[in-house]
C-alpha cells in the first residue's frame, strides 16, 4: 500500500516535479545543504543509479523555496522511501507511470476517492482490502505492509521515487 500510495502523492505533487541534468554527484560530493535535505537516503545513496540521484538533487534545489509545511510532507516521504523495499519501490514506480497516462480528470479524482477510503472506518478498510473493493492504489501490497495514512495530512503516507 505504502508504494502505491506513494505514487499517488508522487503524481499529485508538484514539489516532486523532477529536474534531470547531467551530472549525478557521489555523497562526499553533495554539498552540507543537500546532505542536509537528502539525509534519509544517505546511506543507499552512492547505491542509486544517476538517474534517480538526479531526481533527488532537483528536489534538493527545490527545498530551500518550499513552504514549511511542503517540507515536512517532502521529508517525511523521503523517509517512506527508503523504508519501502525494492519489489515496493518498483511497484510504486508502475503505478506513478499508470497515474501519470490516466486523463487530466480521472487523475484529479485519485485523491478525491482516496481521502474518501479514509474516511471509512479502519473495519471496512480492511474488509474492502481483504477483498479487493480498495482503491487500486491500497491494492499493491497485503494488508500487513500497507501504512496508515498521515493523520494530520489526512495524504496517504508517502515516499520518493
Amino acid at each position: 500500500m505504502a508504494a502505491a500510495l506513494l505514487a499517488i502523492a508522487v503524481a499529485s505533487s508538484p514539489a516532486i516535479a523532477v529536474a534531470v541534468g547531467p551530472r549525478a554527484p557521489s555523497w562526499a560530493e553533495l554539498s552540507p545543504s543537500d546532505k542536509e535535505v537528502l539525509a534519509p537516503l544517505a546511506a543507499e545513496w552512492d547505491s542509486l543509479d544517476a538517474a534517480r540521484r538526479q531526481k533527488w538533487m532537483g528536489i534538493a534545489k527545490r527545498y530551500p523555496t518550499m513552504a514549511p509545511p511542503e517540507r515536512e510532507r517532502v521529508q517525511q516521504q523521503m523517509g517512506a522511501w527508503v523504508r519501502l523495499t525494492p519489489e515496493q519501490r518498483r511497484q510504486a514506480r508502475e503505478q506513478y507511470k499508470s497515474l501519470k497516462q490516466l486523463p487530466p480528470e480521472k487523475r484529479q479524482e485519485v485523491p478525491q476517492k482516496w481521502q474518501e477510503y479514509q474516511q471509512l472506518p479502519p473495519e471496512k478498510r480492511r474488509e474492502l482490502d481483504n477483498r479487493g473493493g480498495a482503491p487500486p492504489a491500497t491494492q499493491q501490497l497485503p494488508p500487513e505492509k500497507r501504512k496508515q495514512p498521515d493523520s494530520r495530512s489526512g495524504a496517504p503516507p508517502a515516499a520518493k521515487p
